[in-house]
């Protein structure tokens, strides 16, 4: 793991071609099994992600957060299959208007012949303004999630 100023990525090489490795993270239904938190709960838009542009929510949960239960609004940033994904975080207003934190999470793949891809996971704060900041601590969870999520999206791949 490397951790920079204003982001800490992971890197594993997974037992699964990449395609299917990014077939496992472009379907949004997956990501409560991905996820190293905890937090992600379930896929609101299940949809496969397959276009710049695409909203995706996820129902989540988070003992800190003031209503326990809540829901985010995510915005596909990079969609390059089978070598990158990414999206950015925000949530839904009142009013249907989308909100973004500055927060991104992107995943690299790396086709290391038929059965093995390298997959670097990003989570990158470093536009996240001083508002947000003030508020919440950056990254928002600690040393291990990566790679936990990591393990996870390995054992996802290689069991399809």
């Amino acid at each position: 793991m490397t951790v920079d100023q204003e982001n800490v990525s992971a890197s594993l090489t997974v037992a699964a071609p990449a395609a299917r490795v990014f077939a496992v993270l472009a379907d949004p239904a997956a990501h409560s099994a991905i996820d190293g938190t905890g937090w992600v709960r379930e896929a609101v838009d299940r949809a496969p992600l397959t276009e710049v542009g695409q909203i995706f929510r996820m129902d989540m949960y988070h003992a800190n957060h003031p209503n326990g239960d809540y829901r985010m609004a995510n915005r596909v940033q990079v969609l390059d299959p089978p070598r990158a994904i990414g999206w950015l975080p925000g949530q839904e207003q009142g009013d249907g208007r989308l909100e973004f934190g500055g927060w991104t999470w992107r995943y690299d793949l790396v086709p290391l012949g038929p059965s093995g891809t390298e997959v670097t996971l990003t989570y990158d704060w470093s536009a996240v303004p001083p508002s947000i900041r003030e508020y919440l601590r950056f990254p928002p969870f600690g040393p291990d999630h990566l790679a936990g999520s990591l393990r996870h999206l390995a054992e996802l791949a290689a069991g399809g």
